[in-house]
């Protein structure tokens, strides 16, 4: 699943943003990929832009006040859902909690801002989110007598560790000995391999280096591989791990589905086939906080009920991919919608880039835009958008904006959390197990 690499370089981007821009206004962010789960979309990258036509304005904003449609009382199917100044103060990255415990025991540990991502399939910890009795005592997975390692791909990066077993409990849901990945708890000497892309480059692997204590991903898909990394040893995703003398070497290894990083959701005993996330509207000069909440289900309760009316249900590929996307004037193909991006990230060379904000869009007054998607059902939505000037946003003291575009290769429109403010979406989950991009499934995103 490449698509993690996107979804986490825009965390990254977005960190180090904020860091230039507090600087600027004088006041003070399937890893890995299979063979069946790629997408052009995948190896785009925001915050690293530094060519092109550029603009930098001295204009001042001030953000809205704090924004919210989060209910009173919380259905045990649903958690909370915050975008705020998190860690690093990355903007419109939004923020869980997700209890941790060794399975079948009551040693457990809460960890909060953990970045919600429906364009990436399972948890990811950063070792140093977790305190020192659950990172002794969650238990690393084995396969042929070897450690499994993950190598998940950032278009800034890459993220190294272990695979263990947890059981999670997610709002009032639970799901047991789900395999996750904990970030950073292996040397990069360690990595090895045929294609194996952690063995040299940067590593990602702390807190202040994705903006988050970690990433839970709730997309389409069940595993952040599949039948990729369980036929073929040499899958550039999975490695195996043995320490000989002190000293800890890893190669390709061919892992069981059952035993992949895994969307939790797919293993609650209920109101596993989806979620629905609800978001406060913000206005154009973004707000200081906008709270919502995550729904889980979809026609499972009585309050996840699917609308017959008044909805646009764009049928996707396995993995979140709608059929086709178009935008007059640029190279747009297709489009997928995911709460891991940080901004709208598209190809426009009609927009100037921001100097400092780089690879954000900083046009000099604001610029409509209404892209149209496709579903594999013939559905077409046609989504209106504003891109405004991103380094005047993010002087203004706010960190919800659904405004902020940016660069991207390829030939993807990326709805990234912009897209989700004042909306109710709906991601249904493929129930099969696998399956290919760019192929039709039962996958949908309606809104």
């Amino acid at each position: 699943m490449l698509r993690i690499k996107s979804t986490l370089g825009r965390t990254l981007g977005a960190f180090g943003l904020a860091a230039v821009v507090a600087l600027v206004a004088g006041c003070g962010g399937g890893g890995g990929s299979s063979g069946t789960s790629t997408s052009s979309a995948s190896t785009s990258s925001t915050g690293t832009s530094s060519t092109g036509s550029s603009t930098s304005s001295t204009s001042t904003l001030a953000a809205g006040a704090a924004v919210s449609s989060t209910p009173a009382t919380l259905a045990n199917n649903q958690i909370a859902v915050v975008v705020s100044s998190g860690i690093g103060s990355a903007r419109n990255i939004p923020m869980v909690s997700v209890t941790v415990c060794v399975h079948g025991t009551s040693t457990c540990q809460t960890i909060n801002n953990i970045q919600l991502d429906t364009g990436s399939w399972g948890l990811r910890l950063t070792q140093d989110a977790l305190n020192s009795t659950m990172l002794g005592a969650l238990p690393a997975e084995t396969v042929s007598g070897k450690t499994v390692a993950d190598c998940a791909g950032f278009a800034d990066g890459n993220a190294w560790g272990t695979v263990r077993t947890a059981d999670l409990t997610i709002g009032g849901e639970t799901a047991s000995s789900v395999p996750i990945h904990v970030l950073g708890d292996l040397p990069q000497s360690a990595a090895g391999g045929t294609s194996n892309s952690c063995a040299s480059g940067t590593l990602n692997d702390t807190s202040s280096a994705i903006a988050a204590h970690g990433i839970l991903g709730v997309g389409t898909a069940k595993f952040d591989c599949g039948l990729g990394c369980a036929n073929t040893a040499a899958n550039g995703v999975y490695y195996g791990c043995a320490t000989s003398g002190g000293v800890t070497s890893c190669t390709d290894l061919a892992v069981p589905e059952s035993q992949q990083v895994t969307n939790p959701i797919r293993l609650f005993a209920t109101d596993n086939n989806g979620v629905i996330l609800n978001m406060p509207a913000v206005t154009s000069s973004g707000s200081t906080s906008a709270s919502g909440f995550l729904t889980f289900g979809i026609g499972t309760a009585s309050n996840n009920a699917l609308p017959t009316s008044g909805i646009q249900q764009i049928t996707t590929d396995h993995y979140g991919t709608a059929k086709t996307a178009s935008l007059s004037g640029t190279g747009v193909s297709t489009a997928f919608f995911d709460t891991g991006s940080n901004g709208l990230f598209y190809l426009d060379g009609s927009l100037t880039w921001c100097v400092f904000a780089r690879g954000f869009y900083c046009p000099t007054s604001t610029a409509s835009r209404t892209p149209s998607v496709t579903g594999y059902n013939g559905v077409t939505a046609s989504i209106p958008l504003s891109i405004a000037n991103a380094e005047s946003l993010f002087r203004d003291g706010g960190y919800a904006y659904n405004n902020v575009g940016g660069t991207m290769s390829g030939t993807s429109f990326d709805f990234g959390m912009p897209f989700f403010y004042g909306r109710t979406v709906y991601v249904n989950y493929d129930p099969a197990v696998d399956g290919n991009a760019g192929v039709s499934s039962s996958a949908f995103v309606a809104f």
